[in-house]
């Protein structure tokens, strides 16, 4: 076993992976290995509701090992990194359960904001620095940013970032969309797991059904959107948390969740 750069803390049903790989926690191949088992085993264990990823220190994710990047000297060879780091990050994207980046620090770049694109929500220090600078080595993103920006800020903002290597700050960032929030540097890891315990408080049948939904707006078209969205809703119907949250309104009172 290689040393766990990555650590995991479960408390309320929230839990919060912390990427430890001092200086700058860059993503090297080793940590996003460790990444993708430890994503796995939230998405399998119930009692994790809702993860956060948040950096150590004074940093995020700096972005990935430029070492490992020089030693790309083939285009079988970056294929091959691109699509296994792509795989890691779609399998966040994909995850039945919500995963909010917490952007601590004092940097967010390339990998690393590649990573919180990745992540269903983010919240941000307002001085963190986030940009893709890749187009500065001579490359561009590879981890899925040039797909996952422009679905969040807008072609035309995504292309700015990209082609220039420009970095913003956090509360630029809020300002375009790419964050939910920007919060002073010590509120940041505070206020994501506050919207990760506000989740995790709710019916999950309901929280991964919502989940799916919001899935399919970004990969379906309108109308087949809807269709899953009305299959879901009907399907709710039938369910124990849906009677009680209903009974519980009527009564006035909070909902007793089953999640079944």
């Amino acid at each position: 076993m290689g040393e766990q750069q990555l650590t995991t803390v479960i408390e309320e049903g929230v839990a919060t992976l912390t990427i430890n790989n001092p200086p700058a926690n860059t993503l090297t191949l080793a940590v996003m290995t460790q990444l993708e088992s430890a994503i796995g085993a939230l998405i399998a264990d119930p009692a994790v509701k809702v993860a956060v990823i948040t950096g150590a220190g004074n940093m995020f994710v700096a972005g990935a090992d430029i070492r490992e990047i020089a030693g790309l000297d083939s285009a079988e060879k970056g294929r091959t990194v691109t699509l296994k780091g792509q795989a890691i990050l779609n399998t966040i994207e994909q995850s039945p359960k919500p995963v909010i980046a917490a952007i601590n620090g004092l940097f967010c770049l390339g990998g690393g904001l590649e990573l919180a694109l990745a992540c269903h929500m983010r919240v941000a220090s307002e001085r963190v620095r986030l940009g893709l600078p890749e187009i500065d080595l001579g490359i561009m993103p590879g981890f899925g940013g040039t797909q996952r920006l422009p679905r969040i800020v807008g072609p035309s903002k995504a292309a700015e970032l990209i082609l220039t290597g420009d970095k913003i700050t956090g509360a630029e960032a809020k300002a375009i969309g790419l964050v939910n929030k920007a919060v002073p540097e010590g509120e940041v890891l505070k206020q994501a797991q506050g919207l990760a315990r506000k989740i995790a408080s709710k019916g999950q049948v309901a929280v991964r059904s919502a989940m799916t939904a919001i899935g399919h707006a970004v990969t379906s078209p309108l109308t087949a959107g809807l269709q899953k969205e009305s299959e879901l809703f009907g399907a709710l119907c039938e369910t124990a948390d849906m009677k009680e949250g209903v009974k519980a309104f009527l009564e006035k009172r909070h909902p007793k969740w089953t999640d079944k």
